[in-house]
């Protein structure tokens, strides 16, 4: 293989990477706990856009559980968020680990 067709596949994968990183940008996914009654909303890249409470779940007499399930929730969402992330990832690279990313 040659030096050109190396750094031509090198821009390619560095344009694709981009455009991955543009889709994750945009991309929403969802986490949810208590069945439902807290929802988090996060992009693929791990940023939280927003949390939803059903008000039936907002019980003053039992704070400690509602911020537990926000947790639960925004944590699950990260995680699904994570996964998307590396799956476009291993698309562009082929499931080359690179370093850096």
């Amino acid at each position: 293989m040659g030096m050109n067709n190396l750094q031509r596949m090198a821009q390619q994968m560095q344009q694709q990477m981009l455009r991955v990183q543009e889709e994750l940008a945009t991309a929403q996914v969802e986490g949810s706990a208590g069945g439902g009654v807290v929802a988090a909303v996060v992009t693929g890249k791990q940023e939280l856009v927003s949390v939803t409470i059903d008000p039936g779940a907002v019980d003053p007499a039992d704070v400690e559980m509602l911020q537990d399930l926000v947790v639960a929730a925004v944590n699950y969402a990260l995680r699904k968020s994570r996964e998307l992330a590396e799956s476009k990832m291993a698309a562009v690279t082929g499931g080359m680990r690179l370093p850096g990313m």
